[in-house]
């Protein structure tokens, strides 16, 4: 099932972002790491394009329709995970907002970068959960072979992580690439730490 294993690779690498941010406000809050907004701000420009633009509108077309043709008896999990879907942009701008207001005060902007960050963070927590727990096992239930024919196909041709690694689509950002430029940019333990960060 190539649109399981494609999901979960995404949410891995998602959850490795997010950890990897919190590692870091929790080593600058600590006075133990200098920030690098550089990379903080890669950091954030990746969970847009990537989750908020690549990943949900696919689980959108591909999962989460199609289940809704089979039962109701994920009716309100999805409706949840959709309209938090909607939500994405106004989502994204907030942490935005935040990552750029620490960058231009890096001494009063940090509390409200944290702030931002911790909600995001625990949010998506929450969505991954609800998508893991209670979503994928209604479509390993109620796909059919079509249902899962249609899903593979629509998650292969669009797999930033492992369809990119070739060659990115004309004008599309390489998300293996930029994966691993923040993986060395980080600092260690969660990364290489071969920062600051060169975007």
């Amino acid at each position: 099932m190539d649109a399981m294993r494609i999901l979960m690779d995404e949410h891995q690498s998602l959850a490795a972002i997010i950890h990897a941010i919190r590692h870091m406000i929790g080593e600058i809050d600590a006075g133990r790491l200098r920030p690098d907004h550089k990379l903080l701000e890669a950091m954030v420009h990746y969970l847009d394009a990537y989750p908020e633009k690549r990943h949900h509108p696919k689980e959108d077309a591909f999962l989460f329709g199609p289940l809704r043709a089979r039962t109701h008896d994920a009716d309100a999990a999805l409706d949840r995970l959709e309209a938090e879907h909607a939500q994405a942009d106004a989502r994204i701008a907030v942490l935005e907002a935040a990552v750029k207001g620490y960058a231009q005060d890096p001494v009063g902007g940090f509390e409200a970068f944290k702030t931002a960050f911790n909600d995001y963070a625990a949010f998506y927590r929450n969505h991954m959960m609800t998508e893991e727990r209670e979503v994928l096992p209604q479509i390993r239930k109620h796909f059919t072979a079509e249902d899962w024919a249609r899903a593979n196909a629509g998650f292969i041709a669009d797999d930033p992580l492992g369809g990119t690694r070739a060659s990115a689509r004309a004008g599309e950002e390489d998300f293996a690439q930029i994966f691993s430029r923040l993986v060395a940019a980080a600092p260690a333990p969660i990364g290489l730490g071969a920062g600051p960060y060169k975007g």
